[in-house]
C-alpha cells in the first residue's frame, strides 16, 4: 500500500520542462525586434479626435520597464501557487479521479489543451464580470500600449486560474500535464499581444485567436468591451456570444487610468476601492454586490462610478 502511494506521488513529481522558460529567449528576441521596428514610432501624435495616443506598436521605456518588471515578479508568484495547486491536484488525482488518463497517450493532449482552454475562457470571462477576480486581472491591462511587453505585465494572483483547473485532474489528467497546458496557452498568448500583425487568413482567424481579436479584447472602446476571451481558440466566443471583429484600432488601457508605474499599486488598487466600498457600504447586500458584483456595480440609489469597469458593465448589460 504504501508503496503504491509513495510510486504515485512520485510520478507526480517527474521533471518538468516548463514551456515558458523555454520559451524566454524567444519573448526576448521577439521583444527586441518589434522595439526595433517602432523605434522611429517612438512620439505621440495627435489622433483625428484631437487626443493624443500611443504610437502604433510603440514602446514607452517606463510602461515597457513597468511591463517586464511585473512579469518577472509574476515567475515567482506563479511558482509559489503551482506548488499550493501541485498539493491539491495530486490529491484529487490520486483518491477522487475515477481513471487515470495516460500521458503518452495523443489524445489526453487533446482533452488537456481542449480543457485549459475552455477553462480558460470561463476564467477570463469571469474576472471581467466578478469585481473581486477582476482585481487580480486589471494590471493585465492597464497598459496604454499593446505590444510584446505588455504580455509580460501578468498578475500576481493565480488564485482563480488555480480553482479553474480543478476539472482536469478529475478527470485523470496527471497534474503536472496540467501545469504544461497552462504554460502552452501562456505562450501562445504571448504573441498575440502585437499590433505588428494585422489579419490572417480567414480560417486562421475564424478559429484562433489571433493579434486582431486580442486587440478587440484590449480596447477599452465601448463597442469592444467584454469582448474575445479566448486564449488559444477564439471558437469559445463565437460559441457564447462574446465574439467582436476589429473594425477600427482600439484605444487601450483602462476608462480610468491608474495614473502610475508603482508596480504595487497597479496590482494592489482594485482591492483597496473594494474595501473602501465595503466600508462606506451601510447594507450587506450591498458590501456582497461591490465585491462579488460585476465591475462598476453600485446600488440603484448611488451613482456607479465612471471607471473602466463601470463601462464594462454597462456594454454587458445593453447586450
Amino acid at each position: 500500500m504504501w508503496e503504491t502511494l509513495t510510486a504515485s506521488w512520485a510520478s507526480l513529481l517527474e521533471p518538468l520542462h516548463d514551456p515558458v522558460a523555454l520559451a524566454i529567449p524567444a519573448f526576448l528576441l521577439f521583444l527586441a525586434l518589434e522595439w526595433a521596428a517602432a523605434r522611429t514610432l517612438e512620439h505621440v501624435e495627435p489622433g483625428a479626435d484631437g487626443h493624443t495616443r500611443p504610437p502604433r506598436g510603440g514602446y514607452e521605456a517606463r510602461d515597457a520597464r513597468t511591463s517586464i518588471s511585473m512579469g518577472l515578479v509574476s515567475i515567482g508568484t506563479s511558482a509559489a501557487w503551482k506548488v499550493l495547486a501541485l498539493v491539491g491536484y495530486s490529491a484529487i488525482w490520486v483518491y477522487l479521479a475515477p481513471w487515470h488518463l495516460p500521458a503518452n497517450a495523443w489524445y489526453t493532449w487533446v482533452i488537456l489543451l481542449l480543457g485549459i482552454d475552455l477553462l480558460y475562457y470561463w476564467y477570463h470571462r469571469t474576472a471581467h464580470r466578478v469585481r473581486l477576480v477582476w482585481a487580480t486581472h486589471q494590471a493585465h491591462h492597464s497598459s496604454e500600449y499593446f505590444n510584446f511587453a505588455t504580455a509580460l505585465r501578468q498578475k500576481w494572483n493565480n488564485s482563480g486560474e488555480i480553482l479553474m483547473w480543478l476539472p482536469l485532474p478529475f478527470l485523470g489528467i496527471p497534474p503536472w500535464m496540467v501545469f504544461v497546458g497552462f504554460s502552452v496557452s501562456l505562450v501562445y498568448q504571448f504573441f498575440v499581444h502585437t499590433e505588428r500583425v494585422g489579419t490572417l487568413p480567414r480560417p486562421v482567424e475564424f478559429v484562433f485567436n489571433t493579434p486582431s481579436h486580442h486587440r478587440v479584447h484590449h480596447g477599452c472602446d465601448p463597442e469592444y468591451l467584454d469582448r474575445n476571451y479566448g486564449g488559444i481558440l477564439i471558437i469559445w466566443d463565437r460559441l457564447f456570444g462574446t465574439f467582436r471583429r476589429e473594425t477600427h484600432r482600439p484605444t487601450y488601457g483602462l476608462t480610468k487610468p491608474v495614473g502610475t508605474y508603482n508596480i504595487w499599486r497597479l496590482q494592489t488598487h482594485e482591492y483597496q476601492a473594494i474595501a473602501r466600498d465595503w466600508r462606506a457600504a451601510a447594507r450587506l447586500r450591498d458590501k456582497l454586490g461591490y465585491t462579488f458584483g460585476p465591475p462598476g456595480w453600485a446600488p440603484r440609489d448611488v451613482a456607479p462610478m465612471p471607471d473602466f469597469a463601470t463601462r464594462v458593465a454597462g456594454k454587458s448589460q445593453a447586450g
